[in-house]
């Protein structure tokens, strides 16, 4: 695939004032490559998991008011959507991109999720590399290092809180060059969707 990575303009839609406006230029400027990033992605990870994938990219149609602060492709065995069941991601806020494999609160299998992650957590704990990184909340662009997170507690939360999510991936500084090196961004996504996958087929036994 001819994808020529993100520029810091893509970056800067999110500091545009207003909903209309920074919708524009989200739709001109960085849905296209996430469409691309969807596209070329979801063969890939039906491979790696055995579901058959299909991309979503965000359309932000319930915002009324407020523009949104990031945007993604979410990628997820239903071509009809993908809050309710475990997906991947890869999306931009104003600092970072991001990729991750994701529960989100609409998910209803996180209680038996959590089960599994807490029965796996020494292996999943050797399994994920330091650098990569943790979060509870898909809308907060903050996340949790593997090697500071209380993984315990991560998993005991999503097994208790209605509200709870667990997202695992990693952050892509803007400035980092590979962000705009397209080919080099590839590669470092597939590694990182290789390494997500086993989190992924935990899901396999809950989720149809």
């Amino acid at each position: 695939m001819s994808f020529k990575g993100f520029t810091q303009e893509d970056f800067n839609v999110f500091t545009i004032e207003g909903l209309e406006p920074r919708m524009d230029e989200l739709k001109n400027k960085i849905r296209p490559k996430l469409e691309q990033l969807g596209h070329h992605f979801a063969p890939t990870l039906s491979s790696l998991v055995g579901d058959e994938m299909h991309y979503h990219v965000a359309k932000h149609a319930r915002r009324k008011v407020n523009p949104p602060k990031d945007t993604w492709v979410a990628i997820a065995n239903s071509n009809r959507g993908y809050k309710m069941l475990p997906h991947f991601q890869i999306g931009l806020f104003e600092t970072h991109l991001f990729v991750w494999f994701a529960l989100i609160y609409e998910c209803p299998i996180k209680q038996q999720f959590a089960e599994q992650l807490l029965s796996q957590m020494n292996t999943i704990k050797q399994q994920i590399p330091a650098h990569f990184v943790w979060s509870g909340d898909h809308t907060k662009p903050e996340a949790t290092s593997h090697e500071a997170v209380d993984l315990q507690a991560l998993f005991e939360r999503l097994r208790d809180v209605k509200k709870a999510e667990i997202l695992c991936g990693i952050h892509i500084d803007r400035n980092d060059p590979i962000v705009s090196d397209g080919q080099g961004l590839l590669k470092e996504i597939d590694e990182t969707f290789t390494t997500l996958a086993p989190l992924y087929r935990l899901t396999s036994p809950i989720h149809t």
